[in-house]
C-alpha cells in the first residue's frame, strides 16, 4: 500500500471489537463512545446489540458490524441467513460470518461453499458486505488456500483470520491461539483474488502490529486495543 499513512487511514482500518461474552450493555456503549471518538470503520458486536449500537452511533461515520454463527460456525445455514437478515434489518452494514470449521476439516467443501454463498447472497440482497472468518488456528495451510480460492470465486468482500475465540489446546494443556500471524496473512493475500480484502483478527494489540498487518496487505483489523494503538499513533506524529 503506497498511500500516505494518516491517523484517519489507521482508524478506518479498525473494526472495534466488542464481542466478549461477559460484556454488559454499558460496556458495549462505552465501546461505541470510543469508536465514535476515534472515527473507526465499525464496531463489531453480537447480534442482539446491533440496534442499540446503531442508535448510539447515529450521526457518526462509524458503521455497525454483526457476527454471525459466532464463534464456532456450527449454526445451520438457514439460521445463519436468518441471523444475517435480522442483523441487517437492525442496522448492520457489515457481516462477519464463521465458516463451519468441522465441515472444512472433514473436506465437505460443497457444504462450506453453499453455507458461505447463502450468507453472501443475503448480504448482497441487502447492500451489506460479508467477511468470512476461517478460524485459521484450527486449519492447515491447504484448508486456508482452498477457502481463499472459494471465497474469491464467490466474490465475498473480505476473508478474515479469526474470531478471537478459536482456542486450541496447547502441549502444556492450556488453551490459547495465535490469530493473525504473518504466515497466515501472507498465505491469505497470495491465494485470494485482488478484489477480496483481508481482515486480520486475533492478536493485533499494538500500533506496530497494526502497521505490520497493513504492510502484509490487510485493509481491516479487528481490535480491542483501539485506543492504545491510535493514541500511540498520535504520539508518533501521525496526523
Amino acid at each position: 500500500m503506497n498511500e500516505t499513512i494518516t491517523l484517519k487511514t489507521l482508524a478506518k482500518m479498525i473494526d472495534h471489537s466488542l464481542l466478549h461474552p461477559t460484556m454488559t450493555d454499558a460496556e458495549i456503549l462505552t465501546g461505541c463512545t470510543i469508536a465514535r471518538r476515534y472515527d473507526v470503520a465499525t464496531v463489531c458486536v453480537k447480534p442482539y446489540a446491533v440496534a442499540m449500537c446503531r442508535q448510539a452511533l447515529q450521526g457518526s461515520h462509524v458503521g455497525v458490524c454483526s457476527v454471525i454463527g459466532f464463534p464456532h460456525g456450527n449454526h445451520t445455514t438457514a439460521i445463519k441467513v436468518a441471523e444475517t437478515e435480522q442483523a441487517i434489518r437492525d442496522g448492520a452494514t457489515e457481516i462477519d460470518m464463521v465458516i463451519n470449521i468441522g465441515k472444512a476439516l472433514g473436506g465437505d467443501w460443497d457444504f462450506v461453499r453453499a453455507d458461505i454463498d447463502a450468507v453472501n447472497q443475503a448480504c448482497l440482497r441487502n447492500d451489506a458486505i460479508l467477511k468470512v472468518i476461517f478460524e485459521t488456528d484450527y486449519l492447515q495451510d491447504e484448508h486456508i488456500i482452498t477457502l481463499c480460492q472459494m471465497c474469491s470465486e464467490l466474490n465475498v468482500a473480505f476473508v478474515k483470520t479469526s474470531s478471537g475465540y478459536g482456542f486450541v489446546k496447547q502441549p502444556n494443556g492450556d488453551y490459547n491461539y495465535q490469530g493473525a500471524t504473518e504466515h497466515v496473512l501472507t498465505l491469505m493475500r497470495k491465494h485470494s483474488s485482488p478484489d477480496v480484502q483481508i481482515k486480520a483478527a486475533g492478536g493485533v494489540r499494538t500500533l506496530d502490529q497494526l502497521l505490520t498487518v497493513r504492510e502484509l496487505g490487510c485493509t481491516r483489523c479487528g481490535a480491542t486495543a483501539t485506543e492504545t494503538m491510535l493514541e500511540d499513533a498520535k504520539k508518533r506524529g501521525y496526523k
